[in-house]
């Protein structure tokens, strides 16, 4: 399938959906929207993905494009009107949406009435199933392996990190599956249920089931991770993912230099802590330990001084680490193995 990522003045620091899609996802990625960056290359400015023109606008895609997808979320999950025109020129061209907002682009009136005229599809990936209930505690029931991420904070890379470790396992020959819990996740997977648009009663149930599901024919499942304990906003997702998952193991992920919490003034307590923290969070439904850990260190330069880091985060957790994205997560399917 191919398709247009649109991500207007984010890309690509801050349009994780566009670049987990460009990473992972099995969709043949033919322009990213930036008016930022018009007249580059995806590869001018990331250099591990597929490559694609940057483009001003969905006029400037090429015409045989089959859906475009909202490759940003703003805190919040909302529309950006600027948006509007890509989204009516894909609809009017016949191309289907996908979109992780928190605003359904479904129960729009002008992308409704545009989408059943040219026959597209409107495809809210931030909507739950509705026959959700809560958790029965019973997640721990099943005979596979379950693997959780976690974090210091929110987007820190705990998607990608799930992700790498569950490609790595397959290729190594483990059973394994990946249980997408956000909507970059379950772009990818094409399929899952985002826990932070759940009911707050039913969140954990959600996460249950697809650990049920996945476990009953997989000897490991790698459970994608959300937000962090300590966010002021969004530790009840954290909470809900590791409580209705009951984990044997948590993979504590960070980005280097991150020391307060994203888009608040409030500083990240030591990275140490994190381990403590959520070994005691967790111990009440399972004892899970964190076994590993996984940085982000797109921010670092060179890789000599990426490894550094990595060994920085290693002996403060007190745990095996890697950059999955730079270096890989060998060390840390090893102990998971």
């Amino acid at each position: 399938m191919k398709v247009a990522l649109l991500a207007h003045e984010k890309f690509p620091g801050r349009a994780k959906t566009a670049v987990g899609v460009l990473r992972y996802a099995d969709y043949d990625v033919v322009a990213v929207l930036d008016r930022d960056n018009d007249g580059t290359r995806v590869n001018d400015h990331l250099a591990d993905v597929q490559d694609a023109p940057v483009v001003a606008s969905m006029s400037d895609v090429p015409d045989d494009v089959d859906a475009l997808v909202i490759g940003i979320s703003p805190i919040g999950g909302a529309f950006d009107e600027s948006w509007r025109p890509d989204v009516r020129n894909a609809l009017e061209r016949g191309c289907d949406v996908y979109s992780g907002l928190h605003y359904f682009l479904s129960e729009d009136e002008e992308f409704a009435d545009l989408a059943a005229e040219h026959g597209c599809e409107l495809w809210d990936v931030r909507k739950p199933p509705a026959d959700l209930g809560v958790a029965d505690g019973v997640a721990d029931n099943v005979d596979a392996t379950v693997v959780a991420t976690v974090g210091t904070d929110c987007s820190v890379g705990k998607m990608t990190a799930t992700r790498e470790l569950y490609e790595t396992a397959r290729e190594q020959d483990m059973d394994a599956a990946f249980v997408a819990t956000g909507q970059t996740g379950i772009l990818i997977e094409g399929e899952g249920i985002p826990v932070d648009r759940v009911v707050s009663d039913f969140a954990a149930g959600a996460v249950e089931r697809m650990v049920l599901e996945a476990g009953a024919d997989h000897d490991y499942v790698f459970v994608e991770g959300q937000a962090s304990i300590v966010h002021p906003a969004y530790s009840g997702v954290t909470a809900s993912i590791v409580h209705g998952s009951m984990p044997d193991h948590l993979v504590l992920c960070h980005e280097h230099g991150r020391d307060s919490v994203h888009g608040y003034d409030q500083a990240l307590p030591p990275v140490e802590s994190f381990v403590e923290r959520y070994e005691a969070f967790v111990e009440p439904v399972t004892d899970a330990d964190v076994v590993g850990g996984m940085l982000n260190t797109r921010s670092v330069e060179t890789d000599t001084a990426a490894c550094g880091a990595v060994a920085d985060f290693s002996d403060a957790i007190g745990a095996p680490a890697d950059d999955p994205v730079r270096f890989g997560p060998d060390s840390v399917i090893e102990v998971i193995r």
